[in-house]
C-alpha cells in the first residue's frame, strides 16, 4: 500500500510502498477514505512532541470502511464505515482509566504518534477505540470531527455554562465548536491573527457576534475563553479580558512558553487549565450533538501524495476550516467542500 512516511522529525514525509498490515484479534483493517490534517501532526513532524514511533505514518482523523477484522472483533462489520481518533489504546486499569479519565492514562497510545495513522491507503485500529459516524457527513466532512471536533467539544465542556465565549485561533476546531456554541445559545467572540480579515469574515459567517485580531479587546468581557492557537502569549491576553471566576482553556497538545504576567490577571478566582487528549465518552456525546446542532465542516481536500503541501498550508494559515487527505487520487489539491 502507499503511505506518507515520517522517518526523522524535521524532515518531509516520503511517499513509500509498505506492506498492507494484518489485523490482530481485536483489530480492524480500514481502507482509508479520508484523513484530516491536524496541527498535532505538525507538532509530531517538527519534533515538538517527544519519542514518536519511527518510522511513522501520521494522521489521527481517519474515516474509512472495514475491509478485514480480527477473530475477536464484534463491534464492527465488514463494509461498515468507521472513524478512528487520536486515542488509540489505554491500559484500562490504572487510576485514571478506572476513574473515568482514560485520556490521562500514563501508558496510552495515540494514532499517528505511537501507532501508525491514516496518511496511507489502509490503517489498523483497535475495535474498542473506533466510532460509528453520523450518516449526515460525507467522508471528507466527517474527518475533522474526529479530533478538531472532539478536542473542541472537550474544551467547550470545560468552559461550563459560560455565556460569552472567546475563541483564539479560528481554524479547524474553532470553526466546528463555534457552531456548537451558537446552537447552545452562547455568544462567540472570535480572535484570529492580526490582519486576518478572511478568517474574521469566516468566523462571522459561522455566527460569531464579533471577530477581530488576537491583539484586540472584545466588545464585552468574556466568561471563558478557549485557546486553539498554540501561542503561550495569548494566555495573559485572554485572562485580561475574562471576568472574575472565568476560565481560560488551553486546548492544544503543545504550546509555546507562557510569559510572566501579573498575578492581578489571575486573581478574582480566574483559572487557567489545559485539555489533554479525549475519552471515548467525549466521542459518543459529541457525535450526537454535532448532528443535532447541524454542524457542517468546511474542508479543503488534497491527494495523499500532497500531504506535505497540506501540512505547509496549515502551517502558514492558508486553510479555511480543515485540510483533509484523500487516498487514491480521488481529490484535486485544494478542492473546497
Amino acid at each position: 500500500m502507499k503511505a506518507m512516511l515520517l522517518s526523522t522529525p524535521g524532515t518531509r514525509l516520503q511517499l513509500v510502498e509498505v506492506p498492507r498490515p494484518t489485523p490482530g484479534a481485536e483489530q480492524i483493517l480500514i481502507e482509508v477514505r479520508a484523513c484530516g490534517v491536524c496541527r498535532t501532526d505538525l507538532h509530531v513532524l517538527d519534533g515538538d512532541l517527544p519519542r514518536p514511533r519511527l518510522p511513522l505514518v501520521l494522521g489521527h482523523e481517519i474515516v474509512g470502511v472495514v475491509v478485514e477484522k480480527g477473530a475477536l472483533v464484534r463491534g464492527f462489520a465488514l463494509g461498515q464505515r468507521v472513524g478512528v481518533p487520536w486515542l488509540g489504546r489505554t491500559c484500562g486499569h490504572c487510576r485514571y482509566c478506572a476513574g473515568g479519565a482514560e485520556n490521562l492514562c500514563d501508558t496510552a497510545e495515540f494514532t499517528g504518534y505511537t501507532l501508525d495513522g491514516g496518511y496511507a491507503e489502509f490503517a489498523l485500529a483497535d475495535q474498542h477505540y473506533c466510532f460509528s459516524l453520523p450518516d449526515e457527513y460525507a467522508d471528507a466532512e466527517a474527518a475533522p470531527l474526529l479530533c478538531a471536533g472532539l478536542i473542541g467539544y472537550r474544551s467547550l465542556v470545560a468552559t461550563a455554562s459560560a455565556r460569552r465565549l472567546g475563541i483564539y485561533g479560528f481554524g479547524a476546531a474553532a470553526h466546528i465548536i463555534a457552531q456548537v456554541a451558537r446552537w447552545q445559545g452562547r455568544e462567540v467572540f472570535a480572535f484570529t491573527k492580526p490582519g486576518d480579515t478572511d478568517g474574521q469574515d469566516f468566523a462571522r459567517q459561522l455566527g460569531a457576534a464579533w471577530a477581530g485580531g488576537a491583539d484586540q479587546a472584545p466588545p464585552q468581557p468574556m466568561d471563558a475563553a478557549i485557546l486553539f492557537a498554540p501561542a503561550g502569549e495569548l494566555v495573559p491576553q485572554a485572562l485580561r479580558h475574562t471576568v472574575k471566576g472565568g476560565t481560560v482553556v488551553c486546548a492544544g497538545i503543545h504550546m509555546s512558553n507562557i510569559p510572566e504576567f501579573p498575578y492581578a490577571l489571575l486573581w478574582g478566582e480566574r483559572s487557567v487549565r489545559s485539555v489533554a487528549n479525549l475519552t471515548r465518552r467525549d466521542g459518543e456525546e459529541f457525535f450526537t450533538i454535532a448532528a443535532r446542532a447541524g454542524v457542517r465542516t468546511t474542508v479543503e481536500t488534497f491527494p495523499l501524495e500532497s500531504a506535505n503541501e497540506a501540512l505547509q498550508q496549515l502551517r502558514i494559515g492558508q486553510v479555511r476550516g480543515a485540510a483533509v487527505l484523500i487516498p487514491g487520487g480521488a481529490a484535486a489539491a485544494g478542492q473546497k467542500l
